[in-house]
Formats: structure tokens, C-alpha cells, sequence
């Protein structure tokens, strides 16, 4: 799809329009909510309701992982992205920090997978 050939600044280009992608249109409201432990699911038809933000935050990781081994194309980017993406959503849901905090941590992902990938 993209190859190797891309210098850094267009490595993050194209990982900064899949996170933008994958954080703001492809994950729904109810996503948002249903993501952070201890999220209430009055409507659900699991036995164990407590547990639905497992299932949803590691989809929405799911999805960055995706898109970043596809821009990459090397699945351990991916790999990395989901490990990375999941822990910083889930401490954000934790309310140990922000949505900007959440954000800056997110790019700073990306600027690390893009220098890897380049200098390697």
C-alpha cells in the first residue's frame, strides 16, 4: 500500500489521518462512554455488564492497530499501536488524565513508530 520509501514527515502524515480517523468518526459515542471500566449498561443483554468495556476498549484499540500496520506495513507497529493505545484509553478512563494529555500521548505513539521505522 504504502511501502518503505516514505521520509518521516510523510510517515506521519498518514499516521496522524488514520488516528484521526480512528478516534473521532469510527468510534461512536457509545463507544466513548462504554470504553472506561465501571461504565453503566442499564440496556444490555450480558450477564456480565461490568465487563462490556473490556470487549469495546480493546476493539477501539483494535482499529488504531489495524490502521497503523496498514500504513506501516509491519504488524508489530500494529502490535505495539494496540499495547499503547489500549493502556493510554484506559487510563484516561481511569481519570488520570485528560483528553489533551490522552491526544499528546497518542502522536507521541506516532512520532515514536515513525522515527523506528524510518531509521530502521
Amino acid at each position: 500500500m504504502f511501502g518503505f520509501e516514505m521520509n518521516f514527515w510523510e510517515l506521519m502524515f498518514w499516521l496522524l489521518v488514520v488516528h484521526a480517523l480512528a478516534d473521532f468518526p469510527l468510534q461512536s459515542e457509545w463507544m466513548v462512554m462504554s470504553k472506561i471500566r465501571g461504565s453503566k449498561h442499564p440496556h444490555s443483554s450480558s450477564t456480565r455488564p461490568d465487563l462490556i468495556w473490556i470487549h469495546v476498549l480493546s476493539c477501539h484499540a483494535a482499529v488504531h492497530a489495524g490502521a497503523v500496520a496498514l500504513v506501516t506495513q509491519n504488524i508489530w507497529y500494529g502490535v505495539a499501536e494496540f499495547c499503547a493505545h489500549w493502556t493510554i484509553d484506559f487510563l484516561k478512563g481511569e481519570g488520570k488524565f485528560g483528553f489533551h494529555t490522552d491526544q499528546f500521548l497518542h502522536i507521541g505513539c506516532k512520532v515514536v513508530w515513525a522515527a523506528l521505522l524510518v531509521s530502521s
